[in-house]
């Protein structure tokens, strides 16, 4: 490993840098989710381009060195993409993604502690895996990607079946950079991406909500992922959206009150399955979906509500929404805990020693095991 320690920087230059990161990393972000509905799309792919140039640019400003040639090969490579030279895949949206994560990661490390750590050698395996991507190999192509992609992510370990080397390559789980199922239709695509872009809008309605669809969305369809994919992920991703939809029709003096709810209160707000249900209500695709949302507070103990369902009556996908939802709530700011905000380790402590009559065992088991693997990693 060596260490890059930077040219002195005014920390509001730095602030500054930080700020259009993140900004552009949300507009890529959207950006990815559209080329993946309209792949030729070329103001998305040119979009996509400018972003990781701009990047570039800003980097280059401040001298942050080492991250200039993994850009450049990126930049390079949505070159070939704007031109009509390459084709759009999924596995170019992880590629450009991770590559925004590391940038990320790295400046935050900067800002934080003044310097930062870089694997040389692993920056030189990225480039090299990714300048071998060009007009002339199209069929190479995907190869090429998945090596950077898992340069880039050793979460994403690649391993066949032990005594059968003609076995496929199996994936581990790995949390995604959207809350988009990959191996969905474009018909269902689009309602995904319906529904994402309702709570994108619920979620200015509060300040405490900021980015809780995707976060949700994300998680559900990892620790789905560790558990084998029991639940269908499409039906589990628009849940993930959708769930709290009904808060929005809440009162906002209710949605901002840090002390306890009255009875009434609590139950004015415990209608808001009924309202989020309602929304998938005709639409028959969805109709797993819309059984998640409607049972996603019910306990297994009968407690829970609106109807009181015991364990085996709740469905799978509810069992596991109950259990993010609690923990993006005890991990993220709410009016009622807005200075009790909990560590994600403590968050887990938590929902384990509350588990007995609240959760199901064995998503809690599935929801330790991915979320001790994210903890590892760094997530």
């Amino acid at each position: 490993m060596l260490t890059f320690t930077p040219d002195e920087l005014e920390e509001d230059i730095l602030a500054d840098l930080m700020e259009e990161i993140n900004e552009l990393y949300e507009s890529s972000e959207q950006t990815l989710i559209e080329l993946e509905l309209r792949p030729a799309d070329n103001e998305l792919q040119r979009a996509l381009f400018r972003s990781i140039h701009t990047i570039k640019g800003d980097l280059g400003l401040v001298n942050f060195s080492p991250l200039i040639p993994l850009l450049q090969h990126v930049e390079d490579l949505l070159d070939y993409l704007r031109k009509g030279q390459v084709d759009y895949t999924s596995t170019m949206s992880d590629l450009v993604l991770l590559t925004m994560d590391r940038v990320k990661a790295f400046v935050e490390e900067v800002m934080r502690t003044g310097k930062a750590e870089y694997d040389n050698n692993l920056h030189e395996q990225l480039v090299l895996a990714i300048s071998r991507i060009t007009p002339e190999n199209n069929a190479e192509h995907e190869r090429f990607l998945n090596d950077a992609v898992l340069l880039l992510n050793p979460a994403l370990d690649v391993a066949s079946s032990e005594g059968n080397s003609e076995s496929a390559p199996v994936k581990a789980p790995v949390l995604a950079s959207t809350g988009i199922p990959k191996d969905i239709s474009s018909e269902k695509k689009q309602d995904v991406l319906f529904f994402r872009e309702l709570m994108q809008t619920v979620e200015r309605r509060c300040t405490f909500w900021a980015g809780k669809g995707d976060r949700i969305a994300k998680l559900a369809m990892y620790i789905n992922d560790v558990a084998d994919n029991i639940i269908d992920e499409d039906q589990l991703a628009v849940a993930s959206y959708v769930h709290d939809f009904g808060m929005a029709f809440m009162p906002m003096k209710l949605l901002n009150k840090g002390d306890t709810l009255t009875e009434n209160e609590f139950n004015l707000m415990r209608s808001h399955v009924y309202k989020s249900a309602r929304l998938l209500e005709h639409l028959d695709d969805w109709d797993m979906a819309r059984k998640i949302v409607m049972q996603h507070h019910e306990r297994t103990d009968g407690s829970g509500y609106p109807l009181g369902l015991k364990e085996d009556d709740i469905c799978e996908g509810a069992k596991l929404l109950a259990i993010i939802d609690t923990y993006d709530a005890l991990t993220h700011p709410r009016a009622h805990n807005e200075d009790k905000v909990m560590s994600k380790k403590e968050a887990v402590i938590h929902i384990n020693k509350q588990a007995k009559g609240q959760f199901s065992m064995k998503w809690v088991r599935h929801f330790n095991q991915g979320i001790t693997g994210l903890l590892t990693k760094g997530h």
